[in-house]
């Protein structure tokens, strides 16, 4: 029942504005052969000049020339939230000789009035419906603001939380990253704007977790689990790519043919643009590989790159190349066919400018708050609950809220970017207020002077209030300047004085129920053993404060996990739980076996792994036959009960072992997963279709194979999943 009020929930979001709907995506057949004759027409009307104009990408703020707008000599725009502003660039679009439509770009990653959690925090919710509705109502309310492309979804892989833009990807699993990607690319899409997948590629593996960093992978380990994502992404219908920052195994991401051009157009068929990031292309004289801006020029364009972010190095010397004979006018038409073909397939020509009047009505609509309740509900994590504290019991009659992360900062209400109106965001307090009985004191301390948490406001206030409740509820993490890009720490304990306040409140005496707001796992080992409930969260968004009052007060059971995994140290990291076995398996943890002296190896809280306020039990793993051939499908059933006195949802999850093949490989993967809802005592059948050809990897060439041999399943509630049984791939 609770499904399908949800799924009518978003039903009815969909109908509402089923009429003001502008889905974007590739069209097929005798429209697709269309539009390659308009490009080609329009290509032979193009000046050098206009050319290389569609490849200029320019942006709101100091040094923006609307002139260069005017004279066709740029391509698309970014960071024009206001649709005033968009309308003016728009009708300057108008006054060009050819009138070609700008692509008008965004960091719309996980929100644009309305916000939904972090991307790491959607993940958490394991549940790919709401994903793509979190994307898709992000897509409709920059669509309806005049935005038509979205810098997103970011699909890195990333294996070390060091690294701050761990919050825009999807934790260190490659199956559930890919399921998460294509969810996000389509929510997207639907929605009215062009996804460019993001960072194309090996971002995330950055040495020593530290931002921008060069990157080493091998072939092998590059196309069993950065490509995976990318690939799902493009296979769902995303029209652009944004290259990377990094160097990949030497050579710079933005001036990598083998990545840009063979592979991602001529073995993967991408038919649309590359774009670089922000200023990466004359970062290539950094990287030492352009000895000026115009060699970088010219060496970004042969390698694949089709429109320049913010660096105005296409602007200034594509064309001078192009005459000097240096870049080929051929290779110049290939990337302004390229960006003309997904405006022409994005209906660009034919849409009409925002229409600045009707566009604030569609912001924060109930039907976007809704999807935003339920996704940021659905994240939530519960990491430990020593004795049922939570949820709180009737027995509570005093609560004391402690930390300013818990009350939005700006006055509680929060202000959206394109000035379309102000919408209150509730504290934390106050949705406790409405959820708890009314007989329940709420009390509130912010204890620091902002959300960051590094400086103390009244520490003493905050201890008096936890010290006269009967529970404590401390909303602490990462905020301002600690995460995202740019923010790699080699301290994963929570920032500034918030430990010494958690130590504190400790020592008052009274049970503590931590809740974190983070963009990434920190290192909770000493939280783990002194305070009594742990509530992770990855920043909710709009509703996420509302929505840990409904886990808190048991409105809502608790149903996110682990998209990656937590350590207990930073010495453990990368601590990803698909390790590969070693020669020297820890057992007995003896001297010579591959462990640690000083601490273990298991991550504090393993991927996949969250609790509840039931219980789950896993009975009768079966196959349906023992023996699968490589080019056929293993059916696999479990049979899953809530064994406690609460309806919830849990996460049935399905991991493999091949444990003889001719390379290593994993001690578990993830193969497959389904979110399902019980009620208290219900028993369900859960079954999955494994494909036989999807249990290969690659080798050191890059090349897929798979092998013949026996294959351990394991299905539980979480990586470490204890009911198994397995069956043998055969050859064909």
């Amino acid at each position: 029942m609770f499904l399908r009020l949800v799924a009518a929930l978003l039903f009815c979001g969909f109908a509402s504005l089923a009429n003001a709907q502008q889905a974007v995506g590739w069209k097929t057949g005798r429209e697709a052969a269309a539009i390659e004759r308009k490009v080609d027409a329009l290509l032979g009307k193009m000046t050098l000049e206009e050319k290389v104009g569609q490849l200029h990408l320019s942006g709101r703020g100091e040094g923006f020339d609307i002139e260069q707008v005017r004279n066709g000599r740029m391509g698309a725009v970014m960071n024009f939230v206001v649709p005033a502003e968009i309308r003016q660039v728009q009708e300057a679009v108008r006054q060009t000789r050819l009138k070609i439509p700008l692509i008008i770009g965004l960091d719309a990653v996980h929100g644009f009035s309305t916000y939904f959690p972090l991307p790491l925090g959607q993940a958490a919710s394991w549940n790919p419906q709401l994903i793509e509705q979190a994307a898709y109502w992000t897509g409709r309310e920059a669509s309806a603001a005049g935005v038509n492309w979205t810098f997103a979804p970011m699909v890195d892989m990333s294996r070390d939380p060091r690294w701050g833009r761990v919050l825009e990807g999807a934790g260190e699993d490659v199956h559930l990253a890919s399921i998460v990607a294509a969810a996000r690319t389509r929510g997207y899409q639907r929605g009215g704007v062009a996804a460019s997948v993001k960072h194309f590629v090996g971002y995330g593996a950055g040495e020593a977790g530290r931002d921008y960093n060069s990157t080493w992978i091998p072939l092998s380990q590059l196309h069993d689990l950065h490509l995976p994502p990318f690939k799902a992404a493009f296979e769902a219908g995303a029209m652009t790519a944004m290259a990377a920052f990094n160097a990949l195994n030497g050579m710079p991401a933005t001036a990598h043919r083998g990545m840009l051009t063979d592979l991602l157009r001529g073995q993967w068929g991408f038919r649309g643009f590359v774009t670089s990031d922000f200023g990466s292309i004359t970062e290539l004289r950094l990287h030492g590989i352009a000895k000026d801006d115009a060699e970088a020029a010219r060496k970004a364009l042969l390698a694949g790159i089709d429109m320049d972010m913010m660096g105005d190095v296409f602007h200034k010397h594509l064309a001078g190349e192009v005459k000097a004979g240096r870049v080929p006018m051929k290779a110049l038409d290939e990337a302004v066919r390229r960006v003309l073909r997904v405006k022409f397939h994005l209906g660009l020509f034919e849409r009409p400018d925002v229409d600045v009047a009707a566009a604030p009505a569609l912001m924060q609509t109930q039907e976007a708050r809704d999807v935003a309740r339920q996704i940021a509900r659905e994240g939530v994590i519960l990491l430990k609950n020593e004795r049922e504290t939570l949820p709180i019991a009737s027995a509570v009659k005093s609560v004391a809220v402690i930390g300013a992360m818990a009350v939005p900062e700006d006055e509680r209400v929060w202000t959206d970017p394109a000035g379309l109106g102000r919408r209150v965001v509730q504290p934390l307090p106050d949705a406790l207020r409405e959820q708890l009985p009314a007989d329940v004191a709420v009390t509130y301390e912010p204890a620091f002077t902002k959300n960051c948490g590094t400086v103390f406001k009244d520490k003493d206030a905050a201890l008096r209030a936890a010290a006269a409740a009967d529970l404590v509820v401390a909303m602490l993490g990462e905020d301002c300047e600690f995460m995202g890009e740019g923010a790699s720490r080699t301290d994963l304990g929570l920032p500034g004085v918030q430990q010494e306040l958690l130590e504190a409140l400790v020592a008052t005496g009274k049970p503590v129920v931590l809740v974190l707001a983070t963009g990434r796992p920190l290192v909770l080992s000493w939280a783990d053993k002194h305070v009594a409930a742990i509530v992770q969260t990855f920043h909710g968004g709009t509703e996420g404060r509302a929505a840990i009052a409904d886990v808190l007060a048991g409105k809502v059971n608790p149903s996110g996990r682990v998209p990656m995994s937590f350590p207990r140290s930073v010495g453990q990291i990368p601590v990803y739980y698909d390790q590969l076995p070693t020669g020297r398996p820890q057992k007995i943890r003896q001297r010579y076996e591959s462990i640690y002296m000083d601490e273990a190896n298991e991550a504090l809280y393993p991927f996949g792994f969250g609790l509840s306020y039931s219980r789950f039990g896993y009975a009768n793993p079966r196959v349906e036959r023992e023996r699968v051939a490589l080019n056929a499908a293993a059916e696999i059933a479990v049979d899953v009960t809530n064994q406690g006195t609460r309806d919830g949802q849990e996460v049935v999850q399905l991991y493999v072992r091949q444990p003889v093949a001719s390379r290593s490989r994993p001690l578990r993967q993830l193969k497959g997963f389904e979110k399902i809802f019980l009620k208290a005592g219900e028993t369900r059948t859960v079954r999955f279709r494994l494909e036989g050809r999807a249990l290969g990897v690659h080798d050191d060439a890059g090349r897929y194979q798979l092998d013949p041999g026996m294959v351990e399943v394991y299905l539980g509630g979480s990586s470490q999943a204890q009911a198994n049984t397995r069956f043998e791939l055969t050859k064909p």
